[in-house]
C-alpha cells in the first residue's frame, strides 16, 4: 500500500469525544476505520475518507455487547435486529438460560421455556441437529449484529433423555458430553444452564458438573440461570461457585436478582458473597435495569406471586398486555387455572425491589444484559430499551455511576468476561464496532404499554466497519459475524 493510500480511510468519525470502553477518562479524538478495523485514533484532520461522520458534541464508544439474550432465532428470522441495533448493540450473546436452537432435532420435544426459542406449532423456527449447522446458518445469512453463541444444558437433556423429570443416567450424561464437545469444537463459547426451569430442575449439581466436563481447559464459560433467585438464592450462589471450582472454568451468574418481597434487600448479602468468590475463582454477573422479569408463564403458584402481566398467549392472544389477576377474576378461576388456560404463554413478573436493582447495577463488576424475548406485540420493554436506560436514566439522571463506567459495563467488561478478542474497546487494530450517541438526550422510550419503540439519542451504529444505523433508520447493512472465544479459535 502506498503512503497516499494509507492516508485514506473507509470511514472517519470526526470531532467526537471518545469513551473507549476501558473506564479511562474520555478524550477528544477522531476515529479512522479501514477494512472493518479501527486503523487510527487521534487527530485525523489531514486525512481523507470515503465517508466522514461529524460527531461533534457526541460520544463515540465501542458497540455494546448484550451479555444475555435469547436472540438465537431472531438473528435468522429478523436479521436487521432493529430492536438491538437501535440501542447501539453490535454483539449478542445467545444460548442463555439452558436453551439453544442447537443441537436440536426437528422431532425433539420443545418444552417451555425452550419453545420460547423454537416458536409455536403454527410458526415454528428452524432447529439444527448439530451446533455447527446452526453457526453455518448464521454465517450464511448474516444479521446486523455479531453473534457469540452458547449451547444450552436443557437442550442437551431434550436431545438425550426420554424423561426430563429425573436425573440423567451415565449413558445420557456421556451422550450430552459428546454433543457439548461437538458444539465447543464448532465454535460455541460455553454452556448455559437453567435449573430454575422444569425441564432441568431435576438435574442435581453432580449431573451439571459431569455434563460440563468438556469445558475444562478450553477457556469456555459456564453461564447459569440459577436454581433459585428467591428464598434459596444464597444456596444457589454457593452451588454455582462449586460448579465453577469443580470444572475450573469461568462462571457467569445470569441476570442477578432477588425475587419476591420477603427477599427484598438481600442484595446486601449476595453481592458481598459474590465479591468474596471473585477473590478465589473467575466469577462474573450481569443484570438488566428493570424491576420486572419476563419468561414463560408459570403454573406453579409460588411463582405467580405479585403482579403478573401476560406478554403472549397462544390460546388467548387478545389478552396480551392484561394482568393475570384481572383475567382470573373475569373467568372466576384461580390464577393457577387461568395460567393453565393461557398456555403456551409468556409473562412479565413485577417481583423485584428497585433498591436491589440499583445496588446490583452499581456493583463494580456487573455487566449489562437485556434478557429480552422477541415475542408478540407486548414484550418486556428491556428488549428495546436496556442500554439507553442504563446510559440515560441510571448513569446521567440517577447518577449511579459515571458514563465511562456505564460504557465499560456494556462493552469492555463483557468482552473480557466472554473472551471476545478484539471487541469491546476502541483501540487500534480492534474490530470497528462503534456507537455514536448524544449523552445529553439518550433515553429509552420503550414502556410496558408501548414496548417496541426505539430509543432517543443513538445517532449512528457501525458493525465491523459498516454503517448500520443512522439517525433513526436502518441502513441495510448486515455485517455481523460469528464470534468465538479467543482460546478456542482466533476471533
Amino acid at each position: 500500500m502506498s503512503n497516499q493510500e494509507s492516508d485514506i480511510f473507509d470511514l472517519i468519525i470526526r470531532g467526537g469525544t471518545v469513551i473507549d470502553g476501558t473506564r479511562r477518562p474520555r478524550f477528544d479524538a477522531d476515529v479512522g476505520i479501514r477494512h472493518g478495523r479501527i486503523a487510527e485514533i487521534g487527530d485525523l484532520r489531514a486525512h481523507t475518507a470515503a465517508k466522514i461522520i461529524d460527531a461533534t458534541g457526541r460520544i463515540v464508544a465501542p458497540g455494546f455487547i448484550d451479555s444475555h439474550t435469547h436472540d438465537d432465532a431472531a438473528i435468522l428470522f429478523d436479521p436487521q435486529m432493529i430492536c438491538k441495533i437501535s440501542q447501539g448493540v453490535t454483539t449478542v450473546i445467545t444460548g442463555n438460560c439452558g436453551i439453544s436452537l442447537a443441537p436440536l432435532s426437528p422431532d425433539s420435544p420443545h418444552p417451555m421455556p425452550l419453545s420460547l426459542l423454537t416458536g409455536d406449532e403454527h410458526a415454528p423456527h428452524a432447529t439444527f441437529s448439530r451446533f455447527a449447522d446452526y453457526l453455518d446458518a448464521v454465517r450464511g445469512s448474516p444479521s446486523s449484529v455479531n453473534v457469540a453463541a452458547m449451547v444450552g444444558h436443557t437442550t442437551l437433556r431434550v436431545m438425550t433423555m426420554d424423561s426430563l423429570d429425573r436425573e440423567a443416567n451415565s449413558d445420557e450424561i456421556q451422550a450430552m458430553q459428546g454433543l457439548l464437545s461437538e458444539a465447543l469444537e464448532a465454535g460455541a463459547i460455553g454452556v448455559s444452564t437453567g435449573t430454575y426451569y422444569p425441564p432441568a430442575s431435576a438435574a442435581p449439581m453432580e449431573e451439571v458438573i459431569s455434563v460440563c466436563r468438556p469445558l475444562t481447559g478450553t477457556g469456555a464459560v459456564y453461564v447459569t440461570h440459577m436454581r433459585n433467585e428467591a428464598d434459596g438464592c444464597i444456596d444457589s450462589l454457593n452451588e454455582t461457585f462449586e460448579i465453577g471450582r469443580a470444572l475450573d472454568v469461568p462462571v457467569v451468574i445470569s441476570h442477578h436478582k432477588l425475587q419476591r418481597e420477603v427477599n427484598f434487600g438481600k442484595s446486601t448479602l449476595t453481592l458481598p458473597l459474590i465479591r468474596a468468590a471473585m477473590r478465589c475463582q473467575c466469577v462474573a454477573l450481569d443484570c438488566y435495569p428493570y424491576d420486572a422479569s419476563s419468561t414463560m408463564l408459570h403454573t406453579d403458584e409460588t411463582k405467580l406471586q405479585g403482579r403478573v402481566r401476560i406478554a403472549t398467549s397462544e390460546a388467548h392472544p387478545e389478552l396480551a398486555g392484561r394482568d393475570l389477576g384481572e383475567i382470573a377474576e373475569e373467568w372466576g378461576v384461580s390464577r393457577v387455572e387461568a395460567s393453565r388456560r393461557l398456555q403456551p404463554a409468556s409473562a412479565i413478573y413485577f417481583s423485584m425491589d428497585e433498591n436491589d436493582v440499583r445496588r446490583i447495577l452499581a456493583f463494580e463488576e456487573t455487566m449489562i444484559g437485556s434478557d429480552g424475548l422477541s415475542l408478540g406485540e407486548k414484550p418486556h420493554p428491556r428488549l428495546w430499551g436496556t442500554f439507553p436506560r442504563v446510559l440515560g436514566h441510571y448513569s446521567r439522571d440517577v447518577g449511579l455511576f459515571p458514563l465511562e463506567t456505564a460504557v465499560w459495563k456494556m462493552s469492555g467488561l463483557t468482552a473480557r468476561n466472554f473472551g471476545l478478542t478484539g471487541r469491546g474497546t476502541l483501540e487500534t487494530g480492534n474490530h470497528a464496532d462503534v456507537v455514536i450517541f448524544d449523552a445529553a438526550t439518550i433515553k429509552d422510550r420503550a414502556t410496558y404499554d408501548t414496548p417496541a419503540v426505539a430509543a432517543d439519542g443513538v445517532e449512528a451504529v457501525i458493525v465491523n466497519g459498516e454503517l448500520t444505523w443512522w439517525r433513526g433508520e436502518h441502513c441495510g447493512a448486515r455485517a455481523g459475524e460469528v464470534l468465538v472465544r479467543s482460546r478456542l479459535n482466533q476471533a
